[in-house]
């Protein structure tokens, strides 16, 4: 029903502005930056970010041009990229607002391990204490080592009965906790994160996607042959396709290969955040899903929902979907709000031909293009700042400063549902309930302007608590009082009668 109305929705709007502008102007008018509002329709928006670099191997001054590069990773102010078909790892230091030296590359590693040369790495995690963690996929493993690149341990193919020992393991996505703790995607493993010790002990699987099947489907399956079984869809959890873990060691792993009818049903999701038991506790409270853009058409030969290849976590729990197949980054807030959507396929500075990672540094985003062999830096807009600054002061507990900077952002622009809300929200905390339940209906936020109701409703209840009870008391009294007066003015009639 979802997908009808947003067809419907779409072409209504897209018969709208047909109507009303020439082909030429349309061309012309596309915005960069949009986003949803309450009824789905697109919204340009100013723009939330602005590119402040495009790094190639040369601008960076390196000899050798990336090559497929798959992974980024980003600790304080150093960035490394995993440059796959080179078998290397770049290592850069940003050392101002736009520019970034290379520290150092290497292509191997040292100490007591069979294989030092580093074959097509397509991820890297840095803990705490400086250790690297490489996905070196094309030796198969996982590797650990010191800050000097010495070798530490390896993590090797799981040794569990839903894995053949014949199989070739092939990782290519890495997180680690606190603790030390390993979780890997790998090629051909659907059965969730694999999760190892800090020790290298392979210690289960996390987090597995529900498995979706149609009942027809199941049904044939019991009665068809051996063959025709071979033939069907197998019923399998899906494969995730990439990972990060945020500051609170939350896991946010994105499935971009998702069917669309499953997404549109809410049946699948192409964004999970895992907990420590692996369930999905990602908070959806947005008119409508995480899935990045909400119509699929064809338009410049891209078709069907969009394809989330990475996602990044900010301090402010704003995380940071990266679409490769429209080429788009979409924000979301805490609640499964849309903050912002922008990108493109194209060559232009901001616009993508195949992005492959994203990563952020306090607010600024820096992509990754495997085809395009380059990084993109973009940087906040005052915009985007406003918006930062009035979701971490709501979290901070300032919230007059919140709903200050929510009104700048709204003077930006008038169609921002976000900044109705969070305006509300402010005044809300403020306990200015009948004010806040003005900003929630202006954006048609019921489960906000629940919240502001009841309290206004208590509120104004004990302030009149003392009319409140007088009324009733009147309500009560006076009729029982005039019901007294006339019975004995009867009696005294009556009594008047006798005694004439």
């Amino acid at each position: 029903m979802k997908k009808i109305i947003k067809s419907i929705g779409a072409l209504a709007l897209g018969a709208m502005v047909f109507a009303m502008s020439p082909l030429s102007v349309l061309a012309d008018e596309k915005s960069y930056t949009y986003n949803y509002d309450y009824w789905g329709d697109v919204q340009d928006s100013p723009d939330a970010y602005t590119v402040a670099g495009v790094y190639t191997a040369e601008a960076f001054g390196l000899d050798l041009n990336l090559r497929n590069p798959q992974g980024m990773f980003v600790k304080e102010n150093m960035v490394y990229i995993c440059d796959t078909g080179n078998n290397r790892i770049v290592q850069l230091e940003r050392t101002g607002t736009v520019n970034f030296e290379v520290v150092r590359i290497f292509d191997s590693i040292q100490g007591d391990t069979d294989v030092q040369s580093l074959a097509s790495p397509t991820d890297i995690a840095i803990s705490e204490e400086g250790d690297i963690y490489i996905c070196d996929n094309g030796n198969a493993r996982i590797v650990k080592v010191d800050s000097d690149l010495n070798y530490i341990l390896q993590f090797d193919l799981p040794v569990d009965s839903n894995v053949s020992a014949d199989s070739t393991f092939q990782p290519s996505k890495i997180v680690i906790d606190t603790a030390g703790r390993v979780y890997c995607i790998a090629t051909s493993i659907n059965q969730g994160l694999c999760k190892y010790e800090a020790d290298g002990t392979f210690s289960g699987f996390v987090g597995a996607t529900p498995v979706t099947f149609d009942w027809m489907d199941y049904i044939w399956k019991k009665f068809a042959t051996q063959e025709q079984r071979v033939r069907m869809t197998s019923f399998v959890p899906t494969a995730y396709d990439n990972i990060y873990i945020d500051h609170e060691g939350f896991i946010y792993a994105c499935a971009g290969g998702m069917d669309e009818d499953d997404l549109d049903n809410g049946d699948a999701a192409a964004i999970r955040k895992l907990n420590l038991m692996g369930s999905d506790i990602l908070v959806q409270n947005g008119e409508w899903p995480v899935y990045g853009d909400l119509y699929w058409g064809e338009g410049g030969g891209y078709v069907g929902p969009s394809y989330f290849t990475d996602v990044t976590v900010f301090e402010n729990d704003i995380y940071v979907c990266l679409d490769k197949n429209r080429g788009r980054l979409f924000g979301y807030d805490d609640q499964g709000k849309t903050v912002f959507c922008f990108g493109g396929n194209g060559n232009m500075d901001g616009y993508f031909r195949q992005p492959s990672a994203i990563e952020h540094m306090g607010h600024d985003l820096l992509v990754l293009d495997a085809l395009d062999c380059s990084v993109t830096l973009f940087i906040p807009t005052e915009f985007g700042e406003l918006i930062y600054s009035a979701i971490e002061d709501f979290d901070a507990g300032n919230y007059e400063a919140s709903g200050e900077s929510w009104k700048k952002v709204m003077e930006l622009d008038g169609n921002y549902d976000l900044a109705y809300i969070g305006i509300g929200r402010s005044l809300l905390r403020q306990k200015k309930y009948e004010e806040a339940m003005d900003y929630f209906e202006l954006k048609y936020d019921e489960d906000n302007y629940s919240r502001a109701y009841k309290q206004y409703r208590k509120e104004w209840v004990e302030e009149h608590i003392v009319v409140i009870v007088i009324v009733i008391l009147a309500v009560f009294l006076i009729p029982m009082s005039i019901g007294k007066v006339k019975r004995i003015k009867h009696e005294i009639d009556i009594a008047d009668i006798f005694r004439a």
